[in-house]
């Protein structure tokens, strides 16, 4: 394989090498798939022994057995269980699914931490997926269908709905982005070494590879980051104006930012190239678009929840209701500590001079923030936060939904790295090149990184701009994520990588050409580049099994001992 800048796209050696790795990589995935698989432990009822002498069975008795199922972490049970709900019981409710009906019991198979509990359309409180809804409703279509076609239900056939779902909805896209990503490295790699070297890295070195056995956003997010490139390269390199071009921009890159937060300045990023270049075409096929995506985005948490804010922007109290003058923490209290389950008369009256009118069965509850305690009206289901002030108590709407018995996001419940990196300097330096790093993870993004400087020093590379949006993209993203409170400096959680920088993937494959090529020039550089695919390949491979896991840096640090969460 010549690696010559002059090789022209498309030679048959090229050809059958591309799609080797798309196959491979493909077949890969395909047997994970087929074979995911994860275990629990669960009580259940057992039967009783056999009395000999009445032949009369015995007392039924607890057992703790081990229980299959082919969902591998919270995150992603937490949107089966809305997809299982939606089509199942017709209903964002996800009560029935996280518990055993029978018992009331946590069913561990399909019990999650990303959830939130709030008041539905029926008055009482639920519990409802923390996740926002529109992948998992579209999901639910294809469950749908599944089910009318196959019968199949996923609560009792879940091997296999879960597998054959996920090889529709991941591993299908999958194949067309792998497509793309080969077209696209054919039309602006200069040499046939530098297109099968990210073609490689793109189909065995990242980690999306690895999320295509679990539901989640990350995947889909990248693959509609891609096709808005596919269709906006041209109009922004070549001046081309079909309006179909900004339609597509439109709906794939506001698919993109509904899928991942952060690739919502993407979306900000091309709307505005792309109504520099054409105004009207901008009007009339891309925002229209991206509104239609907008609309489905905000609809389907309004149908869930009755909100057109995120789950995730429920987690403070809401506005001050009403105030009580004067210190109330002894009627509150009392002077042993111990928490009154009455509400005192003081606080009763103001709310009731608000329109707040509790009943008899209502409680006071303590809360794991000092100073704050919360009104619990078991009638009609209705919270109100109690927060104690200087010289006044102030009666605040509840709005945390994440504040339920047994939530994991309370203070004190959180382990591991998701109780935050205290210190924004260490977790910057984790994020880029420590146990979760974007680049010591992934050492071939450094090759990247070089490629966005070959493309920045040269006014007539095709990729320049690309390089630019791709440097400008990462900066913004590692700056917001930085900058966050410390409940949300948590590496994603348990995960493969820093997965919120998942999306960016795409883009920094393309720039990662004109590394290559750099590269190329010399044997030594070659075998340095091939060394570090290598290091990127095993880190993806680490997560194949289950990519909800942590890295494997971050394993053997935590072997050695240097970091301890």
């Amino acid at each position: 394989m010549s690696g010559q800048s002059g090789d022209a796209p498309g030679r048959p050696l090229w050809e059958v090498a591309g799609t080797l790795l798309i196959l491979t990589s493909l077949a890969h995935g395909a047997a994970r798939i087929a074979s995911v698989r994860t275990e629990h432990l669960q009580r259940v009822q057992a039967a009783g022994g056999v009395d000999a002498s009445s032949n009369a069975q015995g007392p039924r008795r607890e057992e703790i057995r081990r229980v299959a199922s082919p969902l591998l972490s919270a995150n992603d049970r937490s949107r089966w269980a809305t997809v299982r709900s939606l089509v199942d019981q017709q209903t964002y409710v996800i009560d029935h699914v996280v518990r055993d009906p029978a018992t009331g019991r946590s069913d561990p198979a399909w019990s999650t931490i990303d959830m939130v509990r709030h008041k539905g359309t029926d008055g009482r409180e639920h519990y409802y997926s923390s996740k926002p809804p529109l992948l998992a409703t579209a999901v639910a279509g294809v469950y749908w269908m599944l089910k009318l076609v196959s019968g199949a239900e996923i609560s009792s056939q879940p091997f296999f709905v879960v597998r054959a779902i996920l090889l529709l909805v991941n591993l299908l896209p999958l194949a067309v982005y792998f497509v793309i990503l080969r077209r696209l490295a054919a039309r602006f790699g200069r040499s046939d070494w530098s297109r099968m070297f990210v073609l490689a890295a793109a189909t065995w070195g990242t980690f999306l590879s690895a999320f295509t056995v679990t539901l989640n956003n990350h995947l889909p997010a990248a693959i509609c980051v891609l096709l808005a490139t596919l269709v906006a390269l041209p109009v922004w390199n070549d001046g081309q104006r079909s309006w179909w071009r900004f339609l597509l921009a439109g709906l794939f890159s506001a698919l993109a930012a509904a899928n991942e937060l952060p690739a919502t300045s993407f979306l900000a990023v091309l709307a505005a190239g792309l109504c520099w270049q054409s105004p009207l075409r901008w009007l009339t096929g891309f925002l229209p678009a991206a509104g239609l995506v907008a609309a489905a985005y905000f609809g389907t948490n309004y149908l869930a929840h009755q909100s057109w804010r995120m789950p995730y922007a429920h987690r403070a109290d809401g506005p001050v209701l009403a105030t009580v003058a004067g210190d109330l923490t002894r009627d509150l209290v009392g002077d042993s500590g111990e928490l009154a389950r009455r509400v005192p008369p003081a606080v009763r009256s103001a709310l009731a001079s608000v329109g707040v009118e509790l009943s008899k069965q209502t409680l006071l509850l303590d809360s794991p923030e000092p100073g704050r305690w919360v009104i619990w009206d078991r009638d009609g289901q209705d919270r109100v936060a109690v927060v104690q002030r200087p010289g006044e108590l102030e009666l605040r709407a509840w709005d945390n939904w994440y504040e339920y018995p047994g939530s994991y996001w309370t203070e004190g419940k959180r382990v591991g790295v998701d109780r935050g990196e205290p210190s924004r300097a260490v977790y910057a330096f984790h994020v880029l090149l420590g146990h979760h790093g974007f680049f010591s993870l992934s050492p071939v993004w450094l090759i990247g990184l070089l490629g966005i400087i070959v493309c920045l020093r040269d006014p007539s590379d095709p990729l320049r701009s690309l390089a630019a949006l791709v440097l400008l993209l990462t900066v913004v993203c590692l700056v917001f994520y930085v900058s966050r409170p410390l409940i949300d400096r948590n590496y994603g959680g348990v995960a493969a990588g820093f997965r919120w920088l998942f999306w960016l993937i795409p883009l920094w494959l393309l720039v990662t050409l004109r590394g290559a090529e750099r590269l190329a020039a010399s044997a030594w550089w070659r075998r340095l580049a091939l060394a570090a695919l290598a290091v990127s390949v095993f880190s993806a491979l680490y997560a194949a099994a289950n990519p909800w896991s942590q890295p494997w840096l971050f394993d053997y640090w935590s072997y050695l001992g240097w970091i301890r969460y």
